[in-house]
Parts: structure tokens; C-alpha cells; sequence
């Protein structure tokens, strides 16, 4: 590594916010199955959709790929018995991957952080989306909230994330009886 040098000066940018990505990614999932029914990893949209479960494990199979480019080899995962394994499994996959961008491991067969970014990285984020579409088809939508705030630390890349900073006042097609969280001051 050239210290000092233009390219390094970038790559070291580009990895953090490749960290600050994979936070982001670990919030939006959390906060998509944060206070989810306890059936929800089970629960069926239709023909051919992917339950919460099997979701979980296509993200972290997509992200074991993009670890494919720091470690070589190659990584399809077996299903695990519940979605609080696979959850589980999602976030190590998760703290690899992080750790791989903090320790500037080199990536291999051509690969770049725009790439990263661009496929895998992306991929797993639409699948978080998912996740939150399948919550609201399941009748136990999630809770709008302001991203633009969210305390998203490219460090915490574990299942513990924070509750919303900002979440929305108003949510006209809230559930019944739903109350959203505040927090007291003194």
C-alpha cells in the first residue's frame, strides 16, 4: 500500500463507505424484522416468492459471493431451520465482509469496489426492501421512518441495531391500535 497516494487516498474512502453500505444494510434488515411475528420466517406471499427465511439466506449467499472476491473459493449456503438462524448467519456474514473492507484485503479476478457496490452489495439491499414488502403482506407492516437520520454506524454491523431517530408523526395506513414509541424527556 502506497501511503500518501492518490489511488489509496480513494480506495480508502471507497472501502469506508462500503463499511457505512453494509451498516446500513444490517439496519434496514433489522429494522424489517424487528418485532416480526413469530411465524414470519415461514410466511408465504405466493407461488415461487421466497419466504422471510429463504430471503435471509439468499442475502447472506449473495454477500458469502462478494467475499468470494477478497478469499477466492466459493460460497452457496444450506438453508437453516429458522430465520433466527439465518438472521444469525446474515449478520457474521456481515462482520466478515466488514472486516475484510477494514483490513484493506485485496480483492481478486478483477473485481473493484464499484462492482461490489453495484451487484452483490445492491442485491442484498433490494432484498431488504423485501423483507419490509412481505411484512406489510403479512399484515404487520413496518413503521415509516426519515433513513436520512438513522443512526447508521459502519461499525455496528451485528443483529443490535437502534431503534428509528426519526420515525415518521403521521402513518395514515398504520395498523389498528398501533403506538409508535417515543422516547421521555426530562
Amino acid at each position: 500500500k502506497k501511503v500518501g497516494s492518490d489511488m489509496t487516498e480513494a480506495s480508502d474512502e471507497q472501502r469506508k463507505l462500503l463499511r457505512h453500505f453494509l451498516a446500513a444494510l444490517a439496519y434496514r434488515t433489522q429494522k424489517a424484522l424487528r418485532d416480526a411475528p413469530a411465524n414470519f420466517g415461514s410466511f408465504c406471499a405466493g407461488s415461487e416468492v421466497r419466504t422471510p427465511a429463504e430471503l435471509v439466506c439468499h442475502m447472506t449467499s449473495v454477500l458469502g459471493y462478494a467475499r468470494t472476491f477478497f478469499v477466492g473459493g466459493h460460497y452457496r449456503p444450506a438453508p437453516l431451520p429458522s430465520l433466527a438462524e439465518e438472521v444469525a448467519r446474515f449478520h457474521e456474514m456481515l462482520t466478515d465482509l466488514g472486516a475484510l473492507l477494514e483490513q484493506d484485503a485485496p480483492l481478486l479476478e478483477q473485481m473493484t469496489e464499484e462492482r461490489l457496490l453495484q451487484g452483490p452489495f445492491s442485491d442484498a439491499m433490494t432484498h431488504a426492501g423485501q423483507l419490509a414488502l412481505l411484512r406489510r403482506l403479512a399484515g404487520n407492516p413496518v413503521a415509516p421512518e426519515n433513513f436520512v437520520v438513522a443512526n447508521i454506524d459502519a461499525q455496528r454491523l451485528g443483529p443490535q441495531q437502534p431503534d428509528p431517530v426519526s420515525p415518521d408523526e403521521v402513518w395514515p395506513e398504520a395498523p389498528a391500535g398501533w403506538r409508535q414509541k417515543t422516547k421521555t424527556s426530562s
